[in-house]
């Protein structure tokens, strides 16, 4: 038996309980990993609220898609790694929040021996979120201009450092004046807090009145108007969440400017293994050269309702992630 949260019908954190479960053994293609930390995404609260039924597992279950271990167990035909190797993933299946877990051994990746498994954890999911936002659905470069909202999230942090990197004029959007702070250290040229001023009037006049070539929404309902307000004529707007709630799109937001549309889920990019491998080495190799630093917080396994109801909150910057030891 190992310790897991397990959500048993969908509402608040406070529907997640600490339990036993009975794990098995790896089965053809899989592997059985001891958790060393679990990363937690906005993705996980989609789910134990209930809005992505079809998408996550049927209650009762395990959340979590994301996570660093060691591995304790191969089963048969398995040839992508070994007992002992420090490895991580980021996906499906659902069953991260948990001391053990078991995965199918094609999901998993190296982690590099620089990396702390704590740091692999917080920043495979979002780190692998972040590349395909900046260098697959629009390819960030040098004269580019983005607009990002929560700038100072998880993901947030690692895009706007690389967009920098990459040469990009980083406009970030955060909710307080020590968010702000930290989203000026993660890259970010201008920052708006949107509590105080309109982001899109600071937007136009940042601008001079062009907008911007790209803006990355994963607020949605609350923002996606201003969003597109904000992008220039043939401009890309990306949509990759809905914390305020789900926006609704209609053909006047995108004839209007004649903007290109689009929702990116970085699981489709990277369902052939060679894909992942490819993308996870591009985040491990920036986090090594000092192109991204992941900011982590750090709860106990059996604090994740106290994580989730911080992470919805606002209460969090950079990543969160689950430690099963504490």
């Amino acid at each position: 038996m190992v310790k897991a949260i397990r959500l048993y019908e969908h509402g608040a954190p406070e529907m997640m309980k600490l339990d036993d479960v009975e794990l098995g053994e790896p089965k053809t293609g899989e592997i059985k990993m001891k958790n060393i930390a679990i990363g937690i995404n906005y993705l996980d609260v989609y789910m134990r609220k209930g809005l992505l039924i079809g998408y996550s597992p049927p209650v009762p279950y395990t959340p979590g898609m994301e996570a660093a271990g060691v591995v304790i167990a191969v089963g048969p035909e398995v040839t992508t790694c070994k007992v002992g190797d420090i490895v991580a993933y980021a996906g499906f299946p659902v069953c991260a929040y948990a001391e053990e877990q078991i995965l199918p051994a094609e999901r998993v990746v190296q982690v590099p021996p620089s990396i702390d498994p704590i740091v692999a954890a917080a920043s495979i999911f979002k780190g692998l979120t972040a590349e395909v936002l900046v260098r697959r659905c629009f390819k960030v470069g040098p004269g580019h201009t983005i607009l990002y909202h929560a700038a100072a999230g998880g993901v947030g942090s690692l895009a706007c450092q690389w967009a920098n990197a990459l040469g990009a004029t980083v406009i970030g959007t955060v909710s307080t004046k020590e968010k702000a702070v930290q989203a000026k250290e993660d890259g970010c040229h201008h920052v708006i807090i949107y509590k105080e001023e309109n982001f899109v009037d600071r937007v136009m006049e940042i601008t001079s009145g062009k907008g911007v070539d790209v803006a990355y929404d994963s607020i949605g309902k609350d923002t996606f108007e201003g969003s597109l307000a904000c992008v220039k004529s043939r401009g890309y707007m990306v949509s990759f969440g809905m914390a305020s709630g789900e926006a609704e799109l209609t053909y006047r937001h995108l004839t209007y400017k004649s903007v290109f549309f689009t929702i990116p889920q970085f699981l489709l990019y990277t369902e052939e293994r060679s894909d992942l491998v490819a993308a996870s080495h591009e985040v491990f190799s920036n986090i090594e050269k000092g192109v991204l630093r992941v900011r982590v917080n750090q709860y106990p396994l059996s604090q994740a309702v106290q994580a989730h109801s911080d992470l919805e909150n606002r209460k969090t910057t950079g990543s969160i992630v689950l430690i099963p030891s504490k």
